[in-house]
């Protein structure tokens, strides 16, 4: 039994698919005009698991992630650069793939773009408005009247009352209540929008979700998933009009996850602790900023620092030294074994990789102890290892690759070579001396040599 911690009702629930065996889950995705950073990729590693997970334990699972190719920020983009917009975002979009595919973020099933669905939102849109769940202004803007919706802020437990204290209508808007939100903006035929029923606009940003959404899962679906920010007002106002629209349940479980800060403070461009994923990645092998993001619970906050991410190279080096020298070639995992249980039963429980982690830890010292008593016990625990490791998207690489590569470290790998094989035959002809000088050359260089009964290896010291 998986349960999930719905964010509707504040408590974990067991997770039951309205289709048996079937997990339709929508995620709200990137804005695609600048490049990924780490709080993009906390949310895209975090859904990365929960996906692998639910199809591990045998679910079979559409999983959707939308791209927002229209809106006000790529449009002030697009015009700083003297740029088309859509030049803009479909350059934006192919490095955030580069990036997924560096941190071995699998695809979503489907990906649609805001800019593919202008039908279907105008559909929305006019459906609400036939509702009268949203009127259109004077000036051509629609809005989504919230005082039509009266179960709005069940989600964030905001009420609207509350709502209306500091509320204010921003100069140009034609609202009949602060409170309401737009669904089309009109604008100048400038070639940056649509014909709509309302004359030429643009679709709202909360408007695009619930088209996308629905067009793609269906009225109502399973999981409905997205960063803390984004559970007000963006999630809350797509339950609005979605269910004002579709006159059912919008999504049946809401997930959230935790932030991502910088040695403790809110990432921020102002402050100058702003970092992208491919800036990162510099300096760090992409599966330790793995390991950091899906270290801590997907829905507690993560602390990026140089402490935090030695910590994950030190973890993935713990488990990387424990399957070196394995024989995994034709090695069958343990099945039913008492580590894959321990590990089950912590994602179960809404995905807990903290505790997940631990079992695997103890897998690393279970192989450590075994590697000298039993060859055969050691390469099925480490087999056993590697799978499930898989299913948190790592531990799929070579040891000896992982172990030697340092990207802030410039090494010759047939250099290093050459030095292991000379003070191996210094060791062979009693030449300690040449031996030790050979070892604190490759120690000079960041390269640490390991003796053990197959030969030396070596790896990076990090």
């Amino acid at each position: 039994m998986i349960v999930i911690y719905n964010s509707m009702t504040q408590q974990k629930e067991e997770l039951t698919p309205i289709d048996a065996g079937r997990v339709r889950i929508y995620v709200c995705g990137i804005t695609t005009y600048d490049y990924c950073h780490l709080g993009h990729a906390r949310m895209l590693v975090a859904f990365d698991v929960v996906v692998r997970y639910l199809r591990a334990r045998g679910f079979e699972v559409t999983y959707v992630r939308n791209i927002t190719d229209i809106d006000d920020k790529i449009l002030a983009r697009a015009s700083e650069n003297d740029e088309l917009f859509s030049d803009l975002t479909a350059r934006f979009i192919e490095t955030m793939h580069e990036d997924e595919a560096a941190l071995s973020i699998l695809p979503p099933d489907q990906e649609p773009r805001a800019t593919g669905h202008i039908e279907q939102i105008i559909a929305m849109i006019e459906t609400l408005i036939a509702g009268d769940f949203a009127y259109r202004a004077d000036n051509g803007d629609v809005y989504f009247a919230v005082t039509r919706f009266p179960d709005y802020g069940k989600l964030s437990k905001k009420k609207l009352d509350e709502l209306l204290e500091g509320a204010r209508i921003e100069v140009g808007e034609l609202k009949r209540d602060p409170r309401d939100f737009v669904l089309w903006k009109s604008s100048l035929d400038d070639g940056v929008g649509w014909d709509s029923p309302w004359g030429y606009g643009r679709p709202g940003w909360h408007i695009e979700c619930s088209a996308m959404s629905t067009c793609t899962l269906g009225d109502n679906f399973d999981i409905h998933g997205g960063g803390t920010d984004l559970l007000f007002p963006h999630h809350e106002n797509e339950i609005a009009q979605s269910e004002s629209a579709t006159g059912t349940k919008f999504a049946n479980v809401w997930m959230h996850n935790g932030p991502l800060r910088i040695d403790n403070e809110k990432m921020s461009k102002s402050l100058g602790n702003f970092f992208t994923v491919r800036e990162v990645l510099k300096s760090y092998d992409a599966e330790v900023v793995r390991h950091l993001l899906i270290a801590s619970h997907y829905r507690s906050p993560i602390n990026y620092s140089q402490q935090s991410l030695q910590q994950s190279v030190s973890a993935l080096e713990r488990f990387y030294i424990a399957l070196q020298d394995l024989d995994l070639s034709g090695a069958k995992s343990l099945t039913n074994s008492r580590f894959e249980k321990s590990f089950y039963t912590a994602m179960d429980d809404d995905f807990n990789t903290p505790e997940a982690f631990s079992v695997l830890f103890e897998m690393a010292k279970e192989i450590n102890k075994l590697k000298a008593e039993d060859a055969d016990s050691a390469n099925q625990v480490g087999a056993l290892l590697v799978k499930l490791g898989g299913h948190l998207g790592i531990l799929q690489q070579q040891p000896a690759e992982f172990l030697r590569s340092a990207v802030s470290v410039d090494v010759d790998g047939a250099e290093i070579e050459q030095l292991i094989a000379a003070r191996e035959q210094a060791r062979a002809d009693k030449d300690w001396h040449k031996a030790d000088q050979i070892r604190d050359q490759l120690a000079a260089m960041k390269v640490v040599v390991e003796d053990g009964a197959e030969g030396s290896s070596w790896r990076i010291e990090r």
